[in-house]
């Protein structure tokens, strides 16, 4: 059964179409990403699922709920983080905890009893009197995502809940995830960093606006149908526009100090020794390698070559 249906959402502001023709579906109990760079619309996207704003068209339910309808009933079910802190920094960890708390109406017999199961996976215990302000990036994340669940929503929706994070502390946020997935949780997530697609069940890359490709990581990997290779030399911009001009290249992207390059189809060792020479030695090093879901994306975007 889907926790989330998302049919056709379409966002317009004035001449910009944000969301185009937007359809998804995450089910009960999966942790569902959405990646994509900045402006690909997660944010949007994001807002209307929790009916803080209204899709100009397209339809969305939540819990079987109506998204435009029932938004009361939607609200209640949900535990949303969004993408910038927005807890009270003169607060306390445990000032807002309460708050929050409150603002959900949680039972008074069980709020103690909730925020010490919270603070138990966050590690905030030893912080809880500690002004939010004054907290790490990390331990602000951790914060605000208690504060989402003190009210033990059906659905956690989070955006871009990592994004200003050292990898650590990265890593522990989504230790945290796995392990309110596993208590039968529906979490959707946002993000811009590719590699937390890998610890999704399944994702939706989305790109100006719309979604290009779902699936589950190593579906979506496997749909990359080309040679693949990463490529080393002295001068990589120049390495890439020299591959960038050879018929047998499909697409080029630079990767820090090196290159990615697919072809059309497998090269050998002699067409590797004659770019060699003819990039007057600038090649140096090359080795095949598995589209990573960076290579995939720049692939199903077109941003490449």
């Amino acid at each position: 059964m889907n926790a989330i249906e998302i049919d056709q959402v379409v966002k317009t502001y004035g001449q910009a179409v944000v969301l185009k023709e937007v359809s998804l579906s995450v089910q009960e109990k999966e942790l569902f990403g959405i990646i994509g760079p900045d402006g690909a619309g997660k944010t949007t996207l994001m807002r209307i699922i929790c009916t803080l704003i209204a899709p100009d068209s397209g339809n969305i339910m939540v819990s079987s709920l109506d998204g435009r309808r029932q938004i009361v009933s939607i609200r209640s079910r949900l535990g949303y983080m969004p993408q910038r802190f927005s807890l009270y920094q003169d607060l306390s960890v445990e000032q807002n905890l309460r708050f929050f708390a409150d603002l959900f109406q949680v039972p008074e017999g069980e709020r103690q009893e909730r925020m010490e199961r919270l603070y138990g996976f966050s590690r905030l215990a030893p912080f809880k009197k500690r002004k939010a302000g004054a907290l790490s990036g990390g331990m602000k994340q951790k914060l605000a995502l208690s504060c989402a669940l003190i009210h033990t929503p059906e659905v956690l929706i989070l955006d871009e809940p990592t994004v200003g994070v050292d990898p650590l502390s990265r890593q522990e946020f989504w230790e945290i995830l796995h392990s309110i997935q596993g208590e039968g949780k529906t979490i959707l997530v946002s993000t811009a960093y590719m590699d937390e697609a890998d610890q999704c069940d399944r994702v939706a890359l989305m790109h100006r606006g719309r979604i290009i490709v779902s699936g589950t990581p190593e579906e979506i990997k496997a749909g990359f149908r080309y040679p693949l290779y990463r490529v080393h030399g002295r001068d990589v911009r120049a390495l890439r526009r020299f591959f960038a001009e050879l018929p047998q290249v499909h697409t080029t992207q630079l990767f820090g100090d090196a290159v990615h390059i697919s072809f059309q189809q497998q090269p050998d060792e002699h067409d590797w020794m004659v770019w060699q020479g003819d990039s007057e030695e600038n090649l140096q090093g090359w080795e095949p390698r598995q589209p990573s879901m960076e290579d995939v994306f720049m692939e199903y975007s077109g941003e490449t070559k």
